[in-house]
């Protein structure tokens, strides 16, 4: 992996570790493209991302990168199947009102699919919540009850057991401790669901 790939956040850095060069990428709430643009600039993908943030569009746009501004649920609707190679949904998922709709949408677009999310039942939350009583705030999580844009909470648990009901399946994973921005971290391989903040999963139809 090239050098600035490494800079990359711990848990986009993976991501970037899966797709292929050349490819068609499409990034779901994607931020001030940060993923988007080490992606274009060192694996030379076509890149396109949609995120409603005007000011994180307006970033995007600075850095070169094609983006448009607009409800994801809803601009993924526009687009013909298998136009991209790669859909990724980094740390969104929790923020959609349909997520069986989305990711239904994002297999009928990509040949393949990315999805990552904090981990909901990290022992830390858990111990938090026994020991106050009150919803958690942590630093993958850290916001309250009422100013979240997390409108679901969800383990690795219950995305595998989702992937089942919805009919999809998981390719490739990554269960990771990372802490928000930092360029480290490690992937978890025992008690995934108890010890790992973060899941990142391939997925397909």
């Amino acid at each position: 992996m090239p050098e600035s790939l490494r800079n990359l956040r711990y848990d986009l850095s993976i991501i970037a570790s899966w797709v292929r060069p050349g490819t068609r990428v499409l990034g779901l709430g994607c931020g001030d493209g940060d993923l988007l643009y080490a992606l274009k600039r060192h694996k030379k993908v076509v890149e396109t991302g949609i995120e409603i943030d005007e000011a994180q569009v307006a970033r995007c746009i600075e850095r070169g990168l094609t983006v448009v501004q607009g409800d994801m649920n809803e601009e993924v609707k526009d687009y013909p199947d298998d136009f991209f190679d790669y859909v990724i949904c980094s740390q969104t998922l929790q923020q959609a009102y349909d997520p069986s709709g989305l990711i239904r949408e994002m297999l009928r677009i990509g040949k393949h699919a990315v999805v990552s999310f904090p981990n909901f039942c990290h022992w830390r939350i858990r111990l938090q919540m026994l020991a106050s009583g009150y919803v958690p705030r942590t630093r993958e999580l850290p916001y309250e009850w009422y100013d979240t844009p997390n409108i679901r909470v969800l383990s690795l648990n219950d995305f595998r057991r989702f992937a089942g009901e919805v009919g999809f399946s998981i390719r490739k994973e990554a269960t990771i401790n990372s802490r928000d921005i930092r360029v480290t971290g490690t992937e978890v391989g025992f008690l995934p669901n108890l010890r790992a903040t973060y899941g990142i999963y391939l997925i397909g139809r």
